[in-house]
């Protein structure tokens, strides 16, 4: 009873789905898109796809990602907006930061790309456009590859603070007290491989198609680079995702070393209380507002 009502709701959702997506004029970047798509494949083996492919999604997006955070460090009227203003950011760091994250993109993250060919061809992911699939379930399975991360991000990030351990591998990631995108993968290759393995298991669980990879990868970049920006920007789109962290949450963990452990959205540090120094330090700050 309870599977056939189950199976009712998912349906309905679904028909809702369709018929929102019925009403919306047609994407005028589809064709374009779906001829570059034909022009990859009819052009390259799946093993280029999958691993060069990957590669250069991950890396132009990432510093994409990065550049905006890095450019706010010479406008002046950006600066108002940084979570540390006594702490900027300095050239030095970032090109340290820069020379650890070739290192681990590299030497640790490739030989781990190396590995998405083999992954689609052993479960028959498929790469051709008649069978990608449509924007609405594609945003929905990167949802749960995100849900899926946060959990084993929250958990495992938590462990990696313990006294036992902390100084042996997530000490590299706290070097800078107040983060900027770039720092976003700056780790340890140990730490890059615990909570990389959140990254890879939404996939391994959701994938249907290799355009997930792509379009989960560009989810989690835009994410990670946001919270470690060190800028809480205005009007900024993802702050209107239900539970989002965002930049003030994280930047706080990196203030603090302690508490906000979730990489995404807030429930997990809420049900456990790891949140509650950071909703006492910005509760504090308002107090001392009103009696200014």
């Amino acid at each position: 009873m309870a599977t056939n009502e189950s199976v009712g709701i998912f349906s309905s959702a679904s028909l809702a789905v369709e018929y929102v997506d019925s009403l919306l004029p047609e994407n005028p970047l589809q064709e374009p898109f779906k001829n570059a798509w034909n022009y990859m494949l009819n052009n390259y083996t799946k093993f280029h796809i999958a691993t060069w492919g990957s590669l250069i999604v991950h890396e132009a997006l990432y510093f994409l990602f990065c550049l905006p955070g890095f450019l706010f460090q010479f406008i002046p009227y950006m600066r108002k907006y940084k979570i540390q203003k006594d702490k900027p950011e300095t050239l030095e760091n970032q090109w340290k930061c820069f020379k650890v994250l070739l290192f681990n993109h590299f030497c640790i993250q490739l030989p781990l790309i190396c590995g998405t060919y083999y992954f689609t061809e052993y479960f028959n992911i498929p790469y051709d456009w008649e069978r990608m699939p449509r924007w609405c379930m594609l945003l929905a399975r990167c949802f749960g590859c995100a849900v899926i991360e946060d959990t084993w991000h929250y958990f495992l990030h938590r462990l990696l603070h313990h006294k036992r351990i902390y100084k042996y591998i997530h000490k590299i990631h706290h070097e800078f007290q107040a983060p900027f995108g770039m720092e976003a993968e700056y780790a340890h290759p140990l730490e890059t491989l615990i909570l990389g393995t959140g990254f890879f298991i939404g996939i391994m669980l959701l994938c249907d198609h290799v355009i997930l990879l792509w379009a989960w990868v560009t989810i989690r970049l835009i994410e990670t680079v946001d919270v470690h920006s060190g800028y809480d920007i205005p009007l900024n789109p993802l702050n209107l995702i239900p539970f989002y962290a965002g930049s003030r949450h994280h930047d706080f963990h990196h203030m603090n070393f302690v508490g906000n452990y979730a990489s995404t959205f807030t429930w997990w540090d809420r049900i456990f209380g790891t949140d509650s120094q950071f909703h006492a330090y910005y509760e504090k700050k308002k107090m001392g507002k009103k009696t200014e």
